[in-house]
């Protein structure tokens, strides 16, 4: 029995020294972390965290998301209740005022984040809408020491740059799930639309976050598949989101995931992508429930407050968390 256990703590050791060195680990090994035994759980965390420490220390950053254009979308995005097709009884309306906009990112400083994420549902931003975004941007700036993010949707050309001219740091759009079950999720728009707004991003100067939903119907090879894929885009931000199944769109009642399977998800972003922020995202407190702050050992960031249109976890819940394990808020992290 110790000498299976000291096994297996080798292979998950072995695999934060190739992270640490900058060598993707192979799609075997992926597969090896998500299939493993529970048993096996927290040796695994141990060499994950063993990455985190090593680029991050004990600091957590703080994300917070503000619904500033909700519903209304004609995408058919199959987890999305925002959606054309979804039946789920959200609340719509289009893009909010500057002053709005400013208002939510001084809630953002009182929950203690350090980024403060502008998202609109949509296809695509107007170049109206852009004008507003950009207008709350610079008054944000010239008041509070936030990180910018936008998630706009797919970007027409000079929109990217407009918004870095603004004081946009960041622009959010995940790749959601690999290339090869795309088109089981949505269909009103391509895989090659999402890379190719990364890349618009990344053109203009902003620096590029992209992320995943786990528990959407597809296979560990295809998770695996995402990590590689995000790992080439080369995100600096990398969002992992746990499908938070909505009554009312085409994933209603599905239920893959558990508490013990998306801490191996982590582990697995966090060894495919190690300098990288791993941020725990939607559906945490429904997937991780009383396991959450094991998340933050492969994790290095997390959102606080609400998601677009379902409730998160009271902020000081969060920093309670952050303090019983040890870790600090990195506060205003620019």
């Amino acid at each position: 029995m110790i000498q299976e256990v000291q096994t297996y703590i080798n292979q998950w050791e072995r695999l934060a020294d190739k992270a640490l060195a900058g060598e993707r680990i192979t799609l075997e090994e992926g597969l090896a972390v998500l299939q493993s035994d529970d048993h096996e759980l927290l040796p695994l965390l141990q060499a994950a965290f063993r990455v985190r420490h090593h680029h991050f220390g004990k600091k957590v950053k703080l994300n917070m998301i503000f619904n500033a254009k909700s519903g209304l979308c004609p995408e058919n995005c199959g987890y999305c209740s925002q959606s054309i097709i979804s039946t789920a009884p959200i609340e719509k309306y289009t893009l909010l005022k500057k002053d709005v906009l400013v208002s939510g990112a001084r809630e953002a400083m009182e929950r203690k984040a350090g980024t403060y994420c502008i998202v609109a549902s949509g296809r695509g931003p107007t170049d109206r809408e852009v004008d507003e975004v950009c207008a709350a941007v610079r008054e944000i700036k010239e008041e509070m020491p936030l990180k910018i993010c936008a998630c706009l949707g797919i970007l027409k050309e000079g929109q990217a740059a407009r918004l870095k001219e603004a004081g946009v740091e960041r622009y959010n759009h995940n790749l959601n799930t690999s290339a090869d079950h795309h088109d089981k999720i949505t269909t009103s728009h391509s895989y090659d639309d999402r890379v190719q707004t990364v890349e618009a991003a990344k053109e203009a100067g902003i620096s590029p976050c992209s992320g995943c939903i786990v528990g959407m119907g597809e296979s560990d090879e295809q998770i695996v598949k995402v990590a590689y894929e995000l790992r080439t885009l080369d995100a600096d931000s990398i969002p992992v989101n746990f499908l938070h199944a909505i009554p009312g769109t085409p994933l209603e009642g599905m239920d893959e995931l558990n508490p013990r399977r998306c801490l191996k998800v982590l582990a697995l972003f966090r060894f495919v992508c190690p300098e990288k922020e791993i941020r725990v995202s939607g559906g945490r407190e429904v997937n991780l429930g009383t396991l959450q702050p094991f998340a933050l050992y492969p994790a290095n960031a997390l959102f606080v407050g609400d998601y677009l249109t379902t409730e998160g976890q009271v902020a000081n819940q969060d920093h309670q968390i952050i303090r019983d394990l040890g870790f600090e808020i990195e506060e205003c992290a620019l």
